[in-house]
């Protein structure tokens, strides 16, 4: 490991322009920060450590009714929040299927959004990767693939985004609120992270300096309470990144679908939010065949990077799934296998 310098503001502004000077990062959990520099793969300068921070472990409901979750909230505090599992049942579910118990008991909400993917070839120091190396080219492309990406992905890099948690919240037109060298702002989430295209280093739009403060839900999020999923299929029922996965919120008044919300994990460098499919789906009633076009509209771009042309099949079956659970009416209780495929039916759950 190299050697760092070790800095702990007292305040949001000394975080970020301790922040700025080249080769800094910030440290909160550190849950993949501190794997990637046992590794060799993030070999960072100054090391800014935000833990300390004051008001960034809250969680508040605004004025306009939208939540504000504070990015140093650990994720099973967020999660096992009655409050919040009852208003947002997707992202409590998707929170609760990622990582082990360990794991979200120390990861921050901010961290999650900003975890790095997890391509074998990024982790091998020996292996070419563009997004580790810019110019050195992407070894997963003629090599072990069947988990890459099947959307948005380039000749340069063919890795996914492994977040759960990012998948409803690009769904509920979640916010991030940033703190910057040039002040505060706020982006959508879904504008946050980049497709690879010629540049795969860069995995967000963030700039040197810039401090996630806060995720925010607008208050119309909690109107999908009642019809809200989030389902992951992966290799293993725990301590695994999702092969693919999909969050699922319908609105249904008289048993029609008046707005839908359908996000896809594993399948691109960021979270997917299938808008094609909720314009499928807007207007029409709950039937399978109707979960069926709207999975093919979602996946009509997808393509295979290699071999993984099964991912796409996936995909779609996970998609009609999770909108299928999502229709059927949201569990009074986080089930318990959450997010998974081999979970009990309504009614054998555990409470949050």
């Amino acid at each position: 490991m190299n050697r760092f310098d070790y800095v702990r503001p007292a305040t949001v502004a000394e975080a970020v322009v301790a922040a700025a000077e080249p080769g800094a990062a910030y440290l909160a959990a550190g849950t993949n920060l501190l794997d990637l520099m046992k590794g060799g793969i993030s070999r960072p300068g100054r090391l800014v450590d935000i833990t300390r921070l004051p008001g960034l472990n809250q969680v508040e409901r605004l004025p306009d009714g939208a939540l504000r979750i504070g990015a140093l909230v650990r994720n099973a505090d967020l999660a096992h929040d009655p409050d919040f599992a009852r208003a947002y049942p997707a992202v409590a579910e998707a929170l609760l299927a990622g990582a082990s118990a360990q794991l979200r008991n120390a990861a921050t909400v901010g961290g999650n959004l900003l975890q790095r993917t997890r391509c074998a070839y990024f982790y091998d120091p020996a292996s070419a990767c563009n997004k580790r190396q810019p110019g050195s080219g992407c070894d997963a492309r003629d090599g072990e693939n069947r988990l890459s990406a099947v959307l948005g992905w380039s000749d340069a890099c063919i890795a996914t985004h492994p977040s759960d948690f990012c998948v409803p919240l690009v769904a509920l037109d979640a916010t991030v609120e940033i703190e910057g060298r040039a002040g505060r702002r706020e982006i959508a989430l879904d504008a946050l992270h980049r497709l690879p295209g010629d540049a795969p280093e860069r995995d967000n739009v963030l700039e040197p300096g810039d401090l996630i403060t806060a995720v925010r839900l607008p208050a119309a999020a909690a109107a999908f309470a009642a019809h809200a999923r989030y389902l992951k299929l992966r290799e293993r029922t725990s301590y695994a990144f999702a092969v693919v996965s999909a969050a699922a919120a319908l609105k249904i008044e008289d048993g029609t679908i008046r707005e839908a919300r359908l996000a896809l994990g594993g399948v691109a460098a960021k979270p997917w939010r299938a808008r094609a499919a909720e314009q499928v789906l807007a207007g029409g009633t709950p039937t399978p065949e109707a979960f069926r076009q709207a999975a093919e509209a979602a996946l009509a771009d997808a393509r295979p990077s290699g071999d993984n042309a099964a991912k796409i099949e996936l995909a779609r079956r996970i998609a009609v799934r999770a909108l299928a659970l999502a229709a059927a009416g949201t569990p009074d209780r986080i089930p318990a296998l959450p997010g998974s495929c081999f979970s009990s039916v309504p009614g054998a759950l555990h409470a949050v």
